[in-house]
């Protein structure tokens, strides 16, 4: 057999595994996916063995490498399936200056526009809404509720007695405050609520 008696096939395959020690923590992946970015410290380090880069091993035959360990799981696994997932409770900014010292450029292109994309997010503010308060009977209500279109969310009621006597019964009078987005508005234009409800239009404002 190739490399004589002494070499078992078990030891010939374990040899594609990598062992990592990245600041104390031990991490284990494949030179394939270590060799994804060619042009990465990883591939360099791992898969281009030699003495450009020198790097040292610990007692276990791991590789040494003295960065952040947190911030290297989000490296490992774009390497692995080539998606960006950062959990909530890192800041993307540590994930970018890990990417640029493994010298990931495809990623550190991926962190830096999901970094603008949050910034351009934040800069836009809360979403701003228009209220509308309408007056209508009780027996509207029902009505006016089933046929409210165009991005309107029914948002409280107010009952103001009643106001009107009609023969011998008391019609209730309610108000009902509606809300949508600003931004579904057209040009700046608030659609009223379907004409179906008979309800007369007190107020609009915009918070």
């Amino acid at each position: 057999a190739p490399g004589g008696p002494g070499v078992s096939p078990p030891a010939a395959a374990a040899s594609k595994w990598v062992r990592l020690n990245v600041g104390g923590t031990y991490f284990v992946s494949t030179r394939q996916t270590l060799c994804r970015e060619p042009k990465s410290f990883l591939c360099r380090l791992c898969c281009q063995d030699g003495p450009e880069l020198g790097s040292d091993k610990d007692e276990t035959g791991a590789y040494l490498i003295d960065r952040d360990p947190t911030y290297f799981g989000p490296i490992l696994n774009y390497l692995r399936h080539g998606k960006l997932i950062i959990n909530k409770e890192l800041a993307e900014e540590g994930v970018l200056e890990e990417a640029e010292f493994y010298n990931i450029a495809s990623l550190v292109r991926l962190v830096k526009e999901r970094i603008r994309d949050n910034e351009n997010r934040t800069s836009q503010g809360p979403v701003k809404h228009v209220y509308r308060v309408l007056q209508c009977q009780e027996e509207e209500l029902t009505q006016m509720v089933s046929t409210m279109s165009d991005g309107w969310k029914f948002e409280q009621l107010i009952s103001i007695g009643s106001s009107y006597n009609y023969g011998n019964e008391d019609q209730a009078e309610f108000l009902c405050v509606v809300s949508r987005e600003l931004n579904n508005s057209t040009n700046g234009i608030v659609i009223e609520p379907s004409e179906k409800a008979k309800v007369r239009n007190l107020l609009g404002y915009i918070d």
